[in-house]
């Protein structure tokens, strides 16, 4: 059987037709992709932001659903409740322990500052290079002690000389630098602390407006499918968020008591600042470990060594009763694959990256193990 002249010509362009369209469709994706990821790399703060005011919401709306099982009011009332039993938590704390934490935290700033000096020195007695510890003080330059070793002194100096304008200048605009660099620096916490804030009670507040138009954006023909992700997302993160409060709570407060049954001084402040690391896996235990660790060094080697022991047992109790208890249900991702993405993420998105990985990566998980259950799915066959 023969085709026509023009038919196969006809069928011909078609196929170039087709075959040009799929290689703009591909070019035009992969441009997107990259658009993607350069808005991604660019703005990666600015969204680490907003995914933490979301990760709020969705705390106070976890909140604000467990007080509705309780009592029947409406939505933005129970918010309100929940809002203020918040604040009066936290103005009480500050209210009651405010003094004691300031002047612990002064006390445990001194503390390790004295013993990374200790390090510092014995390293140094071993003949290891300890520049890394230099922080930039004046005192700590070596072209600045030269300085001040090769001129010396004059031994009765008869009065001051008066500084020239020039250095009156300098000084006076390297304070104004100063000054002005730790005022944006204080902005820019507060106005990030609002921001999250501001977000997170936006997101609480009306949560379904934020769902319906997630679902919006969606093809129609997908949005079943897609309401489906999003709502074992936010119920995978809302058990997560509340398992990590307690788990917080409970290192804070066994760390606090077991330090202060030891004799270490500042056993509160430490307590918090190992109940708040608590919120990073893995990583976060390894620091408040350290930090326990030098501040116990100044109360000399049996305290430093009890407090590393408790520091293991806290750390045993948070990895392998607490966690697997509270989490066994919201979360299962192996330790070495979550230490490995806190390392990626915080390697390229820094602090943000390594304290929101868990949740990242929990949502990663969320949307392929969907992907793997619809792919396996007799309605994905038939499709």
């Amino acid at each position: 059987m023969t085709f026509p002249a023009n038919e196969r010509s006809r069928s011909r362009a078609d196929l170039a037709r087709d075959q040009a369209w799929a290689i703009a469709v591909g070019g035009i994706g992969v441009v997107l992709f990259t658009a993607l990821l350069a808005f991604t790399w660019y703005f990666a703060a600015t969204l680490l932001l907003i995914f933490t005011g979301m990760l709020l919401g969705l705390g106070l709306n976890a909140l604000v659903n467990a007080l509705g099982r309780r009592v029947q009011l409406p939505h933005t009332v129970r918010l309100a409740i929940v809002c203020v039993a918040l604040a009066l938590l936290l103005a009480g704390i500050a209210y009651l322990g405010g003094a004691t934490i300031a002047e612990q935290a002064s006390l445990l700033s001194k503390t390790i500052k004295s013993q990374i000096t200790n390090v510092r020195s014995l390293l140094e007695s071993h003949g290891i290079d300890t520049s890394f510890f230099d922080l930039g003080n004046a005192a700590s330059d070596p072209a600045a002690n030269a300085s001040s070793e090769a001129t010396p002194a004059p031994a009765t100096p008869s009065r001051a000389p008066l500084p020239s304008a020039g250095t009156l200048a300098s000084s006076g605009g390297a304070i104004v630098s100063q000054t002005l660099k730790l005022l944006l620096g204080t902005i820019h916490g507060v106005g990030n602390i609002f921001i999250v804030l501001f977000l997170g009670l936006a997101f609480a507040a009306q949560p379904s407006v934020y769902h319906d138009g997630l679902l919006f954006l969606a093809p129609a023909r997908h949005r079943t499918r897609v309401a489906l992700v999003i709502d074992r997302i936010a119920e995978t993160l809302e058990r997560w968020l509340i398992a990590q409060i307690i788990v917080m709570i409970a290192v804070g407060v066994v760390t606090w008591i077991g330090l202060a049954v030891i004799g270490i001084p500042g056993a509160f402040i430490l307590g918090i600042q190992a109940g708040l690391l608590a919120f990073i896996p893995t990583v976060g235990a390894i620091i408040a470990g350290v930090i326990v660790v030098l501040a116990s060094l100044a109360s000399g080697w049996i305290p430093a060594l009890s407090a590393f022991l408790l520091f293991m047992g806290v750390h045993a109790m948070e990895s392998y009763v607490l966690t697997p208890i509270l989490q066994r249900q919201a979360l299962d991702i192996p330790p070495a694959t979550l230490f490995a993405f806190q390392i990626l993420l915080g390697v390229v998105f820094g602090i943000w990256g390594l304290a929101l990985a868990l949740p990242l990566v929990a949502i990663a998980k969320v949307m392929i193990d969907h992907v793997k259950t619809y792919e396996a799915s007799p309605l994905a066959e038939a499709a």
